[in-house]
């Protein structure tokens, strides 16, 4: 393996992303070579792939990272979506006039409580801007979705979601924009699953199927012939199903994980790429990173730079 020295960078204000990740690579020490090896990672692989996955969680889209996802989505730059039903929730309210606010971590939960207002980390909700929201989407949503047929799958479901939505910054709408399909494997974990279920006793012909989901899927990863690569951001049932799928096409070709979890408890969530190999769903020869991270900063700084080459 080759050895290089540590160089001592200079910070140009006006400097372009390019270069500052670049100043990532040459001050290399803990998680800037990292960051850097990732950037690199991502940018051949998703020129190499067919198959380019990008999985996150709920909480992110509680944030204004939810208009960089929908971007790189809509760009056409991943076009296999894994997520959670948290995603599904935040977007939906978001996209039909919710609105999220600046918090504070140190806050008076039981203050927040009777003031109707929910607290995700640093970001507060008004009871109203959320489950009302999305319960009223769902219902217009399923009285359209029976007119065409009874029985959905997940991405099917959401495709036609998408193409209801108006707001710039949704995630189903770039989605549908792009023509890429959006997995929830945990559908049911949250207030679109359970909206879901409620319509279902009003329509009864109404049906959710996830085996359309998994045929989709398995189209997508029995084909060893294409290379796949993933960003996979945060842990959970969405990082699973991604590198789940990905040894039916005997492992991921380019992975990068950005994460705070750590391994020593022997969770998913904080597993690495090379433990992903004893199980088939990274490649050996794999091109892989991790940074650990809040991916509220990280994201961005890979974002800027894929979005320059694509």
């Amino acid at each position: 393996m080759e050895v290089k020295p540590v160089r001592d960078v200079r910070i140009d204000p006006n400097m372009p992303i390019e270069k500052l990740i670049e100043a990532y690579g040459e001050i290399y020490g803990f998680m800037a070579g990292h960051l850097y090896e990732s950037s690199q990672i991502l940018k051949e692989g998703l020129k190499e792939s067919d198959i380019r996955i990008l999985t996150f969680t709920g909480n992110l889209v509680s944030t204004g990272l939810r208009g960089i996802l929908s971007q790189l989505i809509e760009k056409r730059i991943f076009n296999v979506i894994i997520t959670t039903c948290g995603t599904l929730d935040h977007d939906i309210a978001r996209s039909n006039g919710g609105v999220y606010y600046q918090g504070y971590f140190e806050s008076d939960d039981e203050s927040l409580y009777k003031n109707n207002i929910h607290r995700l980390g640093n970001i507060f909700i008004k009871v109203e801007d959320y489950g009302l929201k999305v319960e009223e989407f769902v219902r217009k949503l399923v009285k359209k979705a029976v007119e065409i047929k009874d029985e959905w799958g997940i991405h099917e479901l959401l495709n036609l979601a998408g193409g209801m939505i108006e707001d710039e910054y949704s995630i189903l709408r770039a989605a549908k924009n792009s023509n890429a399909d959006i997995f929830v494997p945990g559908w049911p974990d949250g207030a679109f699953g359970t909206d879901l279920f409620m319509e279902s006793q009003r329509y009864k012909n109404f049906k959710i199927n996830y085996f359309i989901d998994m045929k989709k899927l398995s189209d997508i990863f029995f084909n060893e012939e294409s290379k796949a690569t993933a960003l996979i951001i945060g842990g959970g049932i969405s990082k699973h199903h991604a590198i789940w799928w990905s040894q039916f096409k005997n492992g991921l070709d380019y992975v990068v994980y950005l994460t705070t979890a750590s391994e020593w408890d022997g969770s998913l969530s904080g597993a690495m790429p090379k433990e992903a190999i004893t199980w088939g769903k990274v490649k050996p020869k794999a091109k892989k990173s991790i940074v650990y991270g809040d991916a509220t900063i990280t994201l961005p700084i890979l974002a800027a730079s894929l979005l320059k080459i694509f």
